[in-house]
């Protein structure tokens, strides 16, 4: 379980950049804060998607057609949960930062810093929710049967 949190956690700061890169230019070259931010989602979720499926819970393509339907649909629900949670910190903190911050491109790093806390937020809940729900065959397939005297 170890070395998947720790997989899952390498992955998620693969997707992290991705979608922080994202915002802050999406968000330096006008888009609102709302756009920005889904932007960024979209650019860290399917990366993400890929490093946890196939890296952190070692996922390969056999396997039952309904369990892979089932293991996308929990995916994106929990996903597109937390894309909500960034749209709304990142709403809040612009409606905060334009009244009290002139300068675009500090506006972008409280933006972004804002973007960040909320996935920090929800990183190890995601992890579990993932661990035990969206890919709970897999972690049962990989682990090391354990072996005890009698």
């Amino acid at each position: 379980m170890i070395g998947t949190f720790l997989r899952y956690g390498a992955g998620s700061l693969v997707a992290m950049a991705s979608s922080e890169l994202v915002l802050v230019v999406a968000y330096n070259f006008g888009a609102g804060p709302q756009w920005a931010a889904i932007l960024a989602w979209a650019a860290g979720a399917v990366p993400n998607y890929v490093l946890n499926r196939r890296w952190a819970w070692r996922a390969d393509d056999a396997g039952a057609r309904g369990g892979k339907v089932r293991e996308l649909v929990l995916y994106w629900m929990i996903t597109l949960g937390t894309a909500v949670l960034a749209v709304i910190a990142t709403t809040v903190t612009d409606a905060w930062i334009k009244g009290t911050v002139t300068s675009r491109g500090e506006q972008s790093v409280l933006l972004a810093a804002a973007y960040l806390g909320s996935y920090g937020i929800v990183f190890v809940a995601k992890f579990v929710l993932f661990d035990r729900l969206v890919f709970s065959d897999r972690r049962s397939r990989h682990q090391v049967p354990s072996t005890t005297r009698a």
